[in-house]
């Protein structure tokens, strides 16, 4: 693989990737005379610019939206995203210019590592996604600029009602950090200090500016997705209404137990286009275990029960090809879970997947929870909690316990 040359990487790799996104890329190669105008979704070859030809350029409905800079697979791509950038100077047709940039997408790739730069961010700001975007990705990233959102979080305050503290102070310091351009975040609250309603209003304001459309709030267990669609259900706008009557609101079918009490309760479940079809119009936030996402991604062999009579496993799930722009933000609530490698690792790929912003919370941030959500921009404490009077202080108590004393001996059948 070391020795494997540039020209076969892109036959064996790359080309093979662009192909089979659906919809996949029409690759073909630049010839005098053609005419771009008429490419809707193509992968042009050995494009000329007034410094070079690029390896790739990506035509959507005759607008030129990307470029992409390959490499042989033994070469690390990070850095060559400066020729990309080179290539994007010196086209004469692209779509706008930003800095001296005239094409606003840029890819660097050996083939199995993949780098992505948006040019229209001031902050030039790389970052590594898992597959190539979609024609209707880059469609739809050039219609929207979050930049426009990202003012209106810093030009509107929070005004939402029964909002602590503290629970604004999380609010606030998580749209800082989205502003900053941050893709991977940790909010830490302890147990009992509200952090889904917390949720539910960063969640409404996100919206509200249009700063993210598609919104995943990620659980673990089908029981606490049923308690969160009803907190978004219960949930105050400050327009006087309740959050579901201004933005859809999704989740699975549940089951009559997922509840806490028997009182009526029919949410909506989201269409599998949704994800597999993601469209510049949709706006919602969708509610889901990462069980069921698991499902989704790459099939029920990797789920993490495959037991019918757990009361977690997802009947009704099925494996869905999802593209990475399905989701501007995932929310993973309780993310300090990962009691194994294996659990890790399925959070870890769920995530990563997905070219999204992701924000972690927890009462307790783990070591593996910090490698997944790197910085924690804002935690609030048992022992405040307790000193602002929102918790009951306790008192530990030592007892000797066999446990301690001789380990665990179990009987068969115990």
């Amino acid at each position: 693989m070391l020795d494997e040359l540039e020209w076969k990487t892109r036959k064996e790799r790359i080309d093979k990737k662009l192909k089979a996104l659906k919809p996949g890329w029409n690759i073909i190669k630049y010839e005098e005379g053609t005419d771009t105008s008429t490419l809707l979704c193509h992968a042009v070859t050995e494009y000329p610019t007034e410094n070079g030809p690029a390896d790739y350029a990506f035509f959507v409905k005759g607008k030129l939206l990307g470029i992409l800079e390959a490499k042989k697979v033994s070469v690390n791509p990070q850095n060559v995203l400066e020729q990309a950038k080179r290539y994007s100077s010196g086209t004469s047709n692209g779509t706008g210019i930003w800095d001296g940039y005239r094409v606003p997408f840029l890819y660097s790739s050996n083939g199995e590592i993949i780098w992505f730069l948006d040019v229209r961010d001031s902050k030039n700001i790389r970052r590594q996604i898992s597959h190539f975007h979609t024609a209707d990705a880059l469609e739809e990233f050039s219609k929207n600029d979050r930049a426009q959102g990202f003012e209106w979080l810093e030009e509107n305050p929070i005004d939402i009602e029964k909002l602590r503290y503290y629970q604004k102070e999380a609010i606030e310091s998580t749209e800082k950090a989205v502003i900053q351009h941050k893709r991977a975040m940790l909010v830490a609250m302890a147990t009992g200090t509200g952090k889904t309603y917390t949720t539910v209003a960063q969640i409404y304001r996100l919206l509200q500016s249009k700063a993210a459309r598609k919104i995943l709030f990620l659980v673990d267990r089908r029981v606490l997705a049923a308690q969160a669609v009803r907190e978004f259900a219960s949930f105050n706008t400050p327009k006087g209404n309740k959050f579901d009557q201004e933005y859809e609101v999704y989740s699975q079918r549940f089951h009559r137990g997922d509840f806490e009490d028997d009182k009526p309760f029919n949410p909506k479940v989201l269409p599998n286009e949704y994800l597999a079809s993601p469209r510049e119009s949709h706006t919602f936030v969708y509610v889901s275990t990462i069980q069921r996402m698991t499902i989704n991604l790459y099939g029920r062999e990797q789920a993490f029960s495959q037991d019918s009579s757990d009361p977690d496993y997802e009947e009704d799930a099925e494996r869905l090809d999802i593209p990475i722009h399905a989701l501007d933000v995932i929310i993973a609530d309780e993310c300090h879970r990962g009691y194994t490698k294996t659990e890790t690792a399925i959070w870890r790929s769920v995530l990563e997947h997905f070219d999204a912003i992701k924000i972690g919370l927890t009462a307790t941030p783990a070591v593996h929870t910090l490698s997944l959500f790197k910085d924690v921009v804002y935690r609030y404490t048992t022992e405040q909690a307790i000193h602002d009077g929102y918790l009951v202080d306790y008192e530990a108590v030592k007892i000797k316990s066999n446990v301690r004393m001789k380990g665990v001996f179990l009987k068969e059948g115990d």
